[in-house]
């Protein structure tokens, strides 16, 4: 299921994207998070589905918000491996441990939100990536039950300032300005998902495909980096995890421009659908 958060006068409210007649619509599901909501199992869920009518607003009517609101947002560095010649072994480079940095929660903003290229950052870029939302409280798992403590996925572009990055070797000053982790558009159940280690993540910029790789060269799999983690931290209903971006395309590489006002970047992900972020200029 497509589970989503969206504005009303009443507040926000969650709800279950349903197809009726090849339209998207929104059937409301309360104000519970949307956590709550698959921890408390599928019979509401299948229940809003089945009453799902034309009478129901359209997708493209409603303010999408963040499906989730996390208490940590916890990202990886290098976790793709890059393309080598043959006959040399993909796994010669591979790091022992993922490389683990954290967004802080001023960096969160919904679908739809543009984001503010800010004045004093020279070189914004963004990074398409999986999301995995967690459902159960999670400390200390194993690697084998870590997928029964995610609620979903969705699509996280985590911008990030290149000049910023590189003034010292903690990447965070870098990733967490205002707005630089747009989320959404809604949240994937496991079941509609699918194995997190067989999705094709892309990117889209200027119309060209700059980034395009399956999440089957990961170096380290959703479930390992859930327990990975589980044993630093205990994960809690609505964290959210980012598991790295794929390498640009050596074209997109060489083109690399800084992104500025008025550029859209836009994020699809096998069965997770797009994420379109688009960039504004800051105040002179």
């Amino acid at each position: 299921m497509r589970l989503v958060r969206y504005s009303t006068e009443g507040g926000t409210r969650s709800g279950v994207v349903v197809t009726v007649d090849e339209v998207d619509r929104v059937v409301d599901l309360g104000p519970a998070a949307l956590t709550d909501l698959v921890a408390a199992g599928g019979d509401a869920l299948d229940g809003a589905v089945a009453r799902a009518d034309i009478t129901h607003p359209e997708l493209s009517s409603v303010q999408l918000e963040a499906p989730v609101r996390p208490g940590k947002i916890l990202c990886l560095g290098y976790n793709y491996r890059g393309h080598v010649p043959d006959g040399v072994d993909p796994t010669a480079d591979d790091p022992e441990f993922p490389d683990v940095f954290v967004k802080t929660p001023n960096t969160l903003r919904g679908p739809a939100d543009a984001v503010v290229v800010p004045t004093v950052a020279a070189d914004v870029d963004y990074e398409g990536e999986i999301a995995v939302v967690i459902g159960r409280r999670a400390k200390d798992i194993d690697e084998a039950t870590a997928l029964s403590h995610v609620a979903g996925y969705t699509i996280l572009n985590d911008v990030s300032d290149r000049s910023w990055q590189r003034r010292q070797s903690q990447w965070a000053m870098g990733k967490c300005f205002d707005g630089f982790a747009p989320l959404g558009p809604w949240l994937v159940t496991p079941d509609e998902a699918g194995d997190p280690q067989d999705m094709l993540v892309e990117v889209v910029r200027d119309g060209v495909v700059t980034v395009s790789q399956s999440t089957a060269t990961t170096i380290f799999s959703v479930a390992y980096v859930v327990s990975y983690l589980s044993r630093v931290m205990t994960l809690e209903p609505g964290d959210v995890i980012s598991t790295g971006t794929p390498q640009k395309l050596p074209d997109a590489q060489a083109a690399h421009r800084p992104l500025r006002d008025g550029d859209a970047v836009t994020v699809r992900i096998s069965r997770l659908g797009e994420l379109t972020t688009t960039f504004i200029g800051g105040p002179a």
